[in-house]
């Protein structure tokens, strides 16, 4: 497992969190708070573009 930092839990409305992390590679990784050892990584613009496009409602589809 890559040494990652993790930020603090992000949490909405209800009890889901998540975290957002950096490791040394400039690898940006997104995990369940408290699930961390199960995580979605991939690069920083890669995760930028994905927390963009959510925000724009290009996700709303799915809930």
């Amino acid at each position: 497992m890559p040494d990652i930092t993790w930020e603090e839990p992000f949490c909405a409305e209800s009890s889901n969190c998540f975290r957002v992390g950096t490791d040394a590679n400039g690898n940006a990784y997104i995990a369940v708070a408290g699930q961390e050892d199960s995580y979605l990584t991939d690069t920083h613009e890669a995760l930028r573009t994905l927390i963009r496009d959510i925000k724009a409602g290009k996700a709303d589809h799915l809930l």
